[in-house]
């Protein structure tokens, strides 16, 4: 018995096949389709020029043809009544040829001068027809005929090729003109496509350039048409992923250096701490142990604190949409919260004014509970935060105060208190990572505020950051 082949696997429905054109690059696509709309204008206009001409000239012809005709039969040499004294000269007129045929179909000339005849030139010498015109394709010439008032038509022809010689003339022009301005709309096009697409080469060979290297220069452009522009944006884009790139660099090589001390310290105790417990060792009292073992709870805490502030510092980075109603007052509120359970020694005096804003409430909390936690820290045991949340009346925005009762900043560390790892000389011994300001900074400057530090009349710091937003009452006008 036979087993049946098993059928072939379904390989979905066929994938079509790119055409031979989509192969073709774009400059030549270019090209070509300039040469074939210029072939298609003039093959349009030479054949309108070429049959308007052959139109033209075969009418001139026919008036022509016709308007000798009627001055010959009404001549007094042809109303005589012997024809034979006709001068021959009158019938061998240049390029014509003149007979008259009488009713009967007689026909009168020189025999080597005599026009073709047909039947509608014997209908006209009869009366049945007024005039004739006509092409006789054996002899190729028009011939036309004219009754004479006799019983008679004069007849009357001249030949085609002069006319068919012009109008084959005319025609070779037209091809020769047509081809060269075909062959120069196609030079155009490629010239005009190897300019255009210039700019596209160029950002073509940047973005393999950047996917090989990582080389983030600049393109130069020249211009100010749409692929200039284009040049533009995209340099704006590169421009945005090197300040990114630095950022990043930045923020990595900050972080080694300030993990670096924590590590080492941490590392230092704990290899003293193993080394005490090996039984040759000599022992550690009790009082060093449990100061280390604080040691090394603190620098495990300050490392926890450290790396949260790296997380949240690499997520401010990143580009993100705020669009959510924000109640300023109600996140101020919930910071605070969060601020008095960590710091029980001090009192925070608060003001807090309605404020409405489109921003991120998450991100929002986490800089107004920096700001508080930086201010509780420097405070003294039973000191006093003062918090305001007021308007600016000439700026527009909301303004948010924290001052601390503590020693304040000296007014050379106030420029760079918002930098990322920067610790004055007297917070060098406290704990903290250098980053908590610095995470303010960047949430208000990407809500569209800013951030000022100086001195509070109390006499400690003053920190403050401005946001853009509404009050409910505008916002409800």
């Amino acid at each position: 018995m036979t087993v049946p082949a098993p059928p072939p696997p379904d390989l979905g429905p066929p994938q079509p096949s790119r055409g031979r054109f989509q192969r073709v690059s774009l400059r030549n696509r270019v090209t070509w389709l300039a040469a074939i709309c210029v072939a298609g204008a003039v093959a349009l206009v030479s054949v309108a020029a070429f049959v308007t001409v052959r139109d033209s000239l075969y009418q001139q012809l026919d008036d022509s043809l016709t308007e000798r005709a009627v001055e010959a039969a009404e001549g007094p040499l042809v109303r005589t009544a012997d024809l034979q004294q006709v001068p021959v000269a009158f019938f061998t007129a240049t390029n014509f040829k003149i007979s008259v045929l009488g009713a009967d179909g007689t026909e009168f000339g020189p025999k080597d001068q005599r026009p073709p005849l047909s039947f509608a030139e014997l209908a006209v010498a009869r009366g049945e027809a007024p005039q004739s015109l006509r092409t006789d394709q054996q002899s190729n010439s028009r011939v036309v005929a004219v009754p004479t008032g006799q019983n008679a038509a004069l007849v009357m022809s001249t030949s085609m090729d002069p006319t068919q010689r012009t109008l084959a003339q005319l025609s070779v022009v037209l091809v020769v003109m047509g081809g060269a301005g075909i062959l120069l709309a196609a030079a155009a096009g490629t010239a005009v496509a190897r300019a255009g697409l210039r700019p596209v080469q160029r950002l073509t060979a940047a973005t393999e350039r950047v996917a090989l290297t990582g080389d983030l220069r600049p393109i130069p452009v020249d211009g100010d048409d749409e692929l200039s522009r284009l040049t533009t944006s995209f340099n704006g884009m590169l421009s945005a992923l090197a300040e990114s790139q630095e950022r990043q660099r930045r923020l990595v090589a900050d972080a080694g250096h300030e993990l670096r001390t924590p590590l080492t310290s941490l590392r230092t105790n704990l290899e003293l701490l193993m080394a005490s417990a090996r039984p040759d060792a000599p022992n550690l009292a009790e009082e060093d142990r449990r100061e280390m073992f604080a040691d090394v709870q603190a620098q495990v805490t300050e490392l926890s604190a450290l790396v949260g502030d790296l997380v949240e510092l690499a997520r401010e980075d990143t580009p993100q949409a705020v669009h959510e109603p924000v109640d300023l007052v109600d996140v101020v509120e919930r910071a605070l919260s969060r601020a008095r359970r960590r710091a029980t020694r001090v009192e925070f005096d608060v003001r807090l004014q309605p404020w409405v804003m489109m921003g991120d409430a998450t991100a929002l909390e986490r800089a107004v509970l920096n700001l508080l936690d930086n201010a509780a820290k420097w405070s003294p045991d039973e000191g006093r935060v003062r918090v305001d949340l007021v308007p600016d009346v000439a700026s527009g925005q909301i303004v948010l105060e924290v001052a601390d009762s503590g020693p304040g900043i000296a007014p050379v560390d106030r420029p760079f208190v918002f930098e990322r790892f920067y610790r004055s000389s007297d917070a060098r011994t406290l704990p903290g990572s250098g980053l908590g300001l610095s995470i303010v900074k960047q949430v208000a400057e990407r809500h569209g505020g800013s951030v000022w530090a100086g001195e509070a009349p109390e006499g400690g710091a003053l920190l403050r950051m401005s946001l853009p937003g509404n009050t409910p009452q505008t916002e409800q006008q």
